[in-house]
């Protein structure tokens, strides 16, 4: 039924950033394989906002990888603690989401990861079957097993209160009910970000408690968003969505920094590590273009959620609108929160002229173009149904989208 252990324990292995522990996690497997079944991998996902991102990605297709050697993964789907907002490296309060709010992101999120993991290996829980029907006894039980000192060791509570900044007391109660999910669903073993170390390892103290034998937990990377510098988020407007069309993933990857481009192959297009350093030797040989080599990554990319024809087609868009026509493949992405604007207030919205009266006289002089096509009219009005590329001069150039 399973690979020998050796194997799987690679397997788990790679890309991981912590594993606690090895010695934990080759005694479930033991357990598993002499038992016949599988082990119970958890991972939750809080429906924030309504669509999950490259950066949710890179957890999921580690997922996918522990299916395709026969385990169960349990994708518990928040939509309890998305009420209250995972507290992880805010540096303020999150406001709090309703239930119509959280109702509504739900909808889609089982859809999305289906385009990654194995349904049939799959068991989606929500939290709010437990959490919602937990009485005022059951809530202080669990904050009982947990002091405040212990929460004030985790990283961001600690800054944002030596710092003075205020920690709403509902903050307190999202490791615990994280770690009690853990307890609910008897998780083998749980998958998160970086960033969730330290709910991880309360689930492992609060399964202890109740006398479970321990989740052992494993990290993996966050992923960069489209600026290089924050981690993906939708908040952040620095994200590549699933939802994304072929054509807008493809321009987003294209928009990344040459330096990104490892981690995005190893993480996000789920490249093994020895043809990654395949192609880094390529490029650093001068055997590979980093132009090419970040078109074949956004074409993988498109490639892993539509098909490889409509990933190529995509690239074939891409280039006749950049490529061939003398673009920059790196153009900045500016996102307004509008369906209409007026052509002059596009150009320095954009921060493509110092004014509007810049930008009126850059139209009035023939400089600015959509796509192919020349603006003449000052007071033109433009629809952003559509992403486009906007130009303003020779060397002048912004990509288009609406929120």
């Amino acid at each position: 039924m399973f690979k020998p252990i050796p194997e799987q324990v690679e397997v788990f292995k790679e890309n991981t950033v912590d594993l606690i522990s090895e010695k934990e996690l080759v005694s479930k497997l033991e357990a598993a394989a002499k038992k016949k079944t599988p082990l119970r991998i958890k991972y939750g996902a809080d429906p924030s906002s309504p669509d999950l991102h490259l950066g949710h990605t890179v957890p999921l297709r580690k997922l996918r990888q522990l299916q395709d050697l026969g385990h169960l993964v349990v994708f518990i789907i928040g939509d309890f603690t998305a009420r209250i907002g995972d507290p992880s490296g805010k540096s303020e309060t999150r406001p709090m989401l309703t239930e119509e709010q959280v109702k509504q992101n739900a909808k889609t999120y089982q859809e999305q990861v289906f385009r990654i993991l194995d349904k049939e290996k799959t068991e989606v829980r929500y939290n709010s079957e437990w959490l919602g029907k937990m009485r005022p006894e059951d809530f202080l039980k669990l904050t009982a097993q947990y002091t405040v000192a212990r929460i004030l060791e985790r990283d961001d509570f600690s800054k944002r209160y030596k710092a003075g900044h205020p920690i709403a007391l509902v903050e307190f109660l999202y490791p615990l009910l994280q770690g009690h999910d853990s307890v609910v669903v008897r998780a083998d073993l749980e998958i998160g970000g970086t960033d969730q170390m330290f709910n991880l390892l309360v689930g492992r103290e609060l399964q202890k408690l109740d006398g479970q034998e321990p989740q052992a937990v494993m990290t993996l990377p966050l992923i960069e968003g489209t600026d290089g510098v924050q981690k993906m988020s939708k908040s952040l407007n620095n994200h590549i969505a699933l939802q994304d069309t072929p054509r807008e993933m493809f321009g987003k990857v294209m928009s990344l920094s040459d330096g990104m481009m490892e981690r995005y192959y190893r993480y996000v297009a789920a490249m093994p590590k020895a043809d990654v350093e395949i192609l880094l030797l390529s490029l650093k040989n001068g055997e590979l273009h980093p132009r090419e080599m970040k078109a074949q990554l956004a074409e993988r990319i498109v490639g892993l959620f539509y098909s490889p024809s409509t990933a190529a087609q995509a690239r074939q868009e891409f280039d006749e609108i950049f490529k061939n026509k003398g673009l920059p493949d790196e153009v900045p992405v500016v996102k307004l929160a509008r369906q209409t604007i007026d052509i002059v207030s596009l150009l320095v919205e954009a921060k493509l002229v110092a004014s509007k009266s810049e930008g009126r006289r850059m139209v009035e002089q023939g400089g600015v173009r959509i796509g192919q096509e020349k603006v003449s009219d000052p007071k033109m009005n433009i629809s952003l149904n559509e992403p486009f590329v906007l130009q303003c001069g020779k060397r002048k150039f912004a990509r288009i989208e609406a929120i």
